[in-house]
């Protein structure tokens, strides 16, 4: 198990193969990108910035209590901070497991925990030129698809 926060584009492969085993029949790969809209207003990019110290115990919690709940230690993750173009990763989430539904089901704990959990802030780059900070809180009630 291995958790990061990274200012460099994150490296995929290197995430798969860190979590890679002779024991493992899969390996899920959760990425999260920045994308061109949000809230209907065209986005040129985000900026990332996180409380470090905190951000990191916190992301060992969650994939610590991911671990226990699903069973498995090969879980890495890996959060960017800094400005980010559309496109970017900003976080990778790599897990493995003997069996597929603990794998998926690990990747997708951890990546709802972070959004609640860990002290990472975005503030979105809008083509417009505008800058804000998004509400961390607003996407946890919207309803999931």
């Amino acid at each position: 198990m291995r958790v990061a926060l990274v200012q460099a584009p994150i490296d995929v492969s290197a995430m798969l193969a860190e979590v890679s085993t002779a024991s493992s029949g899969a390996t899920t790969l959760f990425l999260g990108t920045v994308r061109d809209v949000n809230d209907a207003r065209a986005v040129d990019g985000i900026e990332y910035s996180a409380y470090e110290a905190m951000a990191r115990r916190e992301l060992e919690t969650i994939a610590r209590e991911a671990e226990a709940q699903f069973g498995t230690p090969h879980i890495v993750v890996e959060h960017r901070i800094g400005f980010l173009a559309l496109t970017d990763i900003s976080i990778a989430i790599a897990v493995s497991h003997a069996r597929r539904s603990p794998a998926m089901d690990a990747a997708r704990y951890v990546i709802e925990e972070v959004k609640k959990r860990v002290p990472i802030w975005k503030r979105e780059h809008y083509a417009d030129g505008a800058r804000e900070w998004v509400d961390p809180t607003r996407g946890h009630a919207e309803v999931r698809r």
